[in-house]
This record gives structure tokens, sequence and C-alpha cells, in this order.
């Protein structure tokens, strides 16, 4: 493995071996395929019928809750996904499986009739699982002995992710909303099929990094995990080592998995087919609500179960871990607002029309931010290349025709944009913002990482729920003059752009942190377990957050749509006090781990 390591670091670009490139590529073509469709699921279900642009016409309720299900099992498949590419068949060929599968499911998505788009989104669920935990995996395997290089390549691989996410929005929402919307579900498929062929002809440039697992594993522990410490003795690694899990455990596993599962598909189910796979109730309470409270308390039970077999030391840092946990579901019950309540806003309740000086500005901004991020990506497209194209060159090739359809993709958009008088900026178009703020202000954030100011874990999850919140602010405030009950308003896209701001610094406090704390908190052996968990904190908010978005409508004429968003207001800045609040406890419970 060290020779194959050491091969992969003789072909670099930008300091980088190539294979990252390679990596980084397919991320980019993933992530593009996968937010290129993703923000237009909400649009899609809930457009009209009857306009220009015919969609489902759902409710936005069943809209949503069908997209909370989607969102919360794409979080879950990767835990099954990385445990196969560990035991059976690898991390590139899980990558493979993955890429082919969600191919399928956006060609299926493509033909728009119930029957295809169901199946579309099962098979992109599937997908996701073989491929979102065995890219990063391949990174962790390629840069063993390099570990002092391992922030660099993570950040390259990030702004893989975010350059997919932005030209996936932008393209893929521009064909929908003004072509058509299997256009856009097409060209997410387009991309991704293109990333799978570029990856799958790259293969012979990894050596054995990725491949099939061996019978005798090397296991890489993140930093800090068995740090010593003089409390911990020979007795605490004796009582780690011998707490496996037990028949009980694996019992309370199977039924809140179970439970979980239930609640998440009956839900929109029930919403939208009216069928119910638990029609009872008990002392007033529905069925659905029963069984997630009983997955919820088994899955308790399990947890405490689990931690009080460890000493003190080890237990203090996993109750730290589990109260972060729940912070990470309130944070993105209301973060991933954006590709719901707040892409309905971006479409019904925004003035989206410019004219004149104020037109011909944004089609400058935007021709700014859209070809020079491109021209950029281009630029390493052609490092890797000349590097590489004796070793991989048919590879490079559909990675160049992948890039000039992009161009293309580019350039049409652009010329239509100016060739128009005014502009109307496309609902999708904001979605980019996260992205862009995210390449722009993340070093911003490395450096007070960095720097003697550097928060601690409970100061961030503070700060960033307060920020999170804040940018809900913006759209309550501005949303204070539309009437109880409105379909439509012209609100000014600024307070959109704003909230995106703010959400973004939020996101830039907690998400990129969240998994290094975990990592350095909690022991080898129960590692994979908690990095379950956290996967599973993060799918009950998706779920929490397409329930809560759901609700846009009842109260919107309850109360009114200013409400709503001081809901979001106001929960998120409390619940990041409370993690302030909380700061030297669970500073004392994580017992000098920083």
């Amino acid at each position: 493995m060290n020779t194959d390591i050491e091969n992969l670091f003789k072909d670099k670009v930008i300091g980088h071996p190539a294979g990252l490139f390679v990596i980084f590529f397919t991320e980019m073509w993933e992530r593009f395929s996968f937010y290129g469709m993703r923000i237009l699921l909400v649009l899609f279900l809930t457009a009209s019928m009857v306009s220009d642009n015919p969609g489902w016409e759902w409710p936005r309720e069943h809209a949503l809750a069908l997209i909370g299900t989607y969102g919360s099992l794409l979080y879950l498949t990767p835990i099954l996904g990385g445990w196969f590419a560990d035991k059976v068949s690898g991390y590139r060929t899980a990558v493979v499986i993955g890429c082919l599968i969600m191919a399928l499911g956006h060609l299926a998505m493509a033909f728009e009739t119930t029957m295809s788009f169901y199946l579309g989104l099962g098979l992109l669920i599937i997908g996701t699982g073989f491929f979102k935990p065995n890219m990063t995996s391949m990174i962790s395997e390629m840069y063993k002995g390099k570990e002092s290089k391992k922030d660099g390549a993570y950040t390259i691989y990030y702004m893989g992710v975010n350059a997919g996410a932005f030209f996936g929005m932008m393209l893929c929402g521009y064909l929908a909303e003004n072509k058509g919307w299997s256009y856009g579900f097409g060209l997410a498929g387009i991309f991704m099929f293109i990333g799978l062929i570029q990856f799958w002809l790259a293969k012979d440039l990894f050596g054995n990094i990725g491949g099939k697992p061996s019978k005798t594993y090397e296991v890489e522990l993140p930093q800090n995990i068995n740090e010593e410490s003089p409390s911990i003795n020979n007795e605490t690694k004796e009582k780690e080592r011998l707490n496996p899990f037990t028949l009980f455990d694996k019992i309370l596993i199977v039924l809140s998995s179970l439970g979980g599962l239930l609640y998440l598909f009956n839900d929109p189910l029930e919403k939208i087919e009216k069928i119910n796979l638990l029609p009872f109730s008990i002392g007033g309470m529905s069925g659905s609500n029963v069984v997630v409270l009983s997955a919820l308390i088994l899955f308790l039970i399990l947890l405490i179960s689990r931690v009080v077999r460890y000493l003190p030391i080890v237990r203090d840092r996993i109750i730290a871990v589990s109260i972060f946990g729940v912070f990470t579901v309130f944070f993105f019950a209301f973060f991933e607002q954006s590709l719901g309540s707040m892409t309905l806003f971006a479409r019904d309740y925004t003035d989206r029309q410019l004219v004149g000086s104020s037109a011909m500005i944004f089609k400058i901004v935007d021709l700014l931010l859209t070809t020079i991020p491109l021209i950029l990506i281009t630029w390493v497209l052609f490092l890797l290349a000349k590097k590489t194209y004796s070793k991989i060159g048919l590879s490079n090739i559909f990675l160049a025709i992948a890039f000039a359809g992009l161009w293309f993709l580019v350039i049409y958009r652009l010329i239509d944009k100016f060739s128009q008088e005014g502009n109307e900026v496309e609902a999708t178009w904001f979605g980019i913002l996260n992205s862009f703020f995210i390449i722009t202000l993340a070093p911003l954030f490395s450096k007070w990482w960095e720097s003697k100011y550097n928060p601690s874990a409970a100061m961030k999850y503070g700060i960033g729920l307060i920020l999170l919140g804040l940018g809900f602010a913006f759209l309550s405030y501005g949303t204070l003059d539309i009437p109880q009950g409105a379909k439509t308003a012209s609100v000014s896209m600024v307070f959109l752009i704003l909230a995106y701001l703010f959400h973004t610094m939020g996101e830039l406090c907690i998400s990129p942190v969240g998994l290094s704390y975990l990592s350095k908190l909690v022991p080898g052996r129960m590692i994979g377990f908690m990095f379950g968990i956290w996967y599973l904190a993060i799918a009950v908010g998706q779920k929490a957050a397409g329930t809560m978005g759901g609700m846009i409508d009842k109260i919107s004429e309850e109360y009114s749509l200013s409400t709503f968003f001081l809901i979001f207001t106001l929960i998120p800045i409390g619940v990041g006090i409370i993690s302030i609040v909380l700061n030297p406890l669970l500073k004392k419970l994580m017992h000098g781990v920083r």
C-alpha cells in the first residue's frame, strides 16, 4: 500500500497527488447532479398544473413531507454503504456502484411519471449510500503517513463539493424553470454518468488504494481518539476493550431502527397517498407518533446503557458528544429550510424582476460569479491532464467532454440573460448563494479557528445557531407587510440574500467542526457506532426540516408569514444561548479535549 501512495504522490497537481483531483471532479459531478435535482423537487411538486411549466400541484405540506423523508434517508443509507465497502467491495467499487445507481435514478425522474419519480428517488437514496461515505475514505487512505497534508486535501475536496453544488443548482435550475422540468432532471443524470465514466477509467491511477479489503485490516483512528491521560490506566483500556455490543444492544438497534423507518415512510404515505401503515392510536396519540416516540426511547436506552459501561472520563466525553448531537439536530432542522420553505419563498414571495441598471448590474455580477470559478476549475483540469494523460488519457477525454458541455451551457445561459431587456432571476438561483459564501468565507473562518481567539466547541455551536436564527430574522422583518394567508408577494431579494449569508456563517461554525470533535472525544471501539449516531442526528434534522417547513401554509393562514419565520428565528437563537450557557459544563465533560 505504501508503494501505491508513493506512486500517487509522484504526479502532483498544486502540491497534491493527481488522484485527489480525480476524486475532486467525481465529487463535483455527483454534487452537481445531487443539488441540481434536489433544489427542483419542491418547485416541481408544487408548481401549478396549468402553468407554462406545469408541475404536480401538490400542497406544500405534502411536498415537504416527502422531501424530509428523502433527505433523512440520504443520511441513513451511507451507514450501510460504508460497511459494505469496508467488508465486501472496497471503496472504489462502491463509488462506481453508487454513481451508476444514481445516474439511473436521475434518468428515471426525467420521465416525470409517478412510478418513475418514486423509483428515481429510491435509486438516488441507495446510490448515495454507496457513494457518500467512500470518497472521503479514499482520501484518508491516500494520505496515510502524510497526515500533515490532509487538511489541504480535504479543503480541495470541499471546494469540489461546493463547485458542483453551485453549477448544478444554477444550470439544472435554469433549464428546469425555462425549458421544462425533465431538462433539469435529465441534465443532472448526464453529468452524473460522465462522472462515473471518468472515475472508472482512472482506476489504474490508484493502484490498490480503495481496492477490495484484505483480511488484515489497517485501522486508522482519527486524531486524539485514544489519547492517553494519566487518569486512564490499564483497567480503563481493558474495560473499553471488553465492551462489545450485547444481544440486548443489538435488539434495541433493530427495534429503534425499524420504528424510525416506519415513521419516515408512513408520514408522506399517509399525507400524500392516504395509506396509513400504522392505523392505530394510543391515548389520543396517532400510531405514527407512538412508534417514533417509542423508537426514540429505545434509542436513548441503548445509548445510555452503553455509556454507563465506560469509566468516568470516557463516559463524560460521550455525554458531551451526545449533547452536541442534539444541537446538530436543531441546526439542520432549521438550516435545511434552504431547499424547502426558503426555495418556495424565493419563487412565490420574492420580487425577482429586475429592470434598467439593476438588471445590468445583476447580469454582470452573475457573469463574474459564473465564469471566474469555471476558469479556475478548467485550469486545474488542464494541469491534471498534463500530468496524467499518458496514464489515464481516456478519463481525461471524458472529463474534457464534460467541461465542454458545462462551458456551452454556461455561455448559452449568459447569452440568453444578456439578450433579455430586463431580467427575471430564477428561484433556484438563490440556492447557489450558500456555495458562493462558503467558498469566499471559509478561509476567514479557518483563520479564526487557528488564532488565539478560537472559541470552544459549545461557543461555536452557540454562535452558529444564533447566526442561523438571525438569518431568519431578516425574512421575518421583510415579510411584515404580507397579508395573512397571502400566497404570493414581492419582497426585496435583499432579505433572502442576507438570510443565506448568515445561514452560511452559521454553517461554517458548526458543520465542519462537528465530526472533528466527535473523532477527538469518542473511544476507538465506539467510533463507528458514534459516527452512525451523528449521521442519524442529521437525518432526524432533515426530517424535522420537512415537517416544520410544511407548516408554512397553516401558520401563514392562522397568523402570518412573518410569524412563520419569527418562529424559525427565536428557536435557534434560544438553543444557541443554551449552548453558550452550557459551555463551562461541556468543557468539563470534554476533559481537556479542544
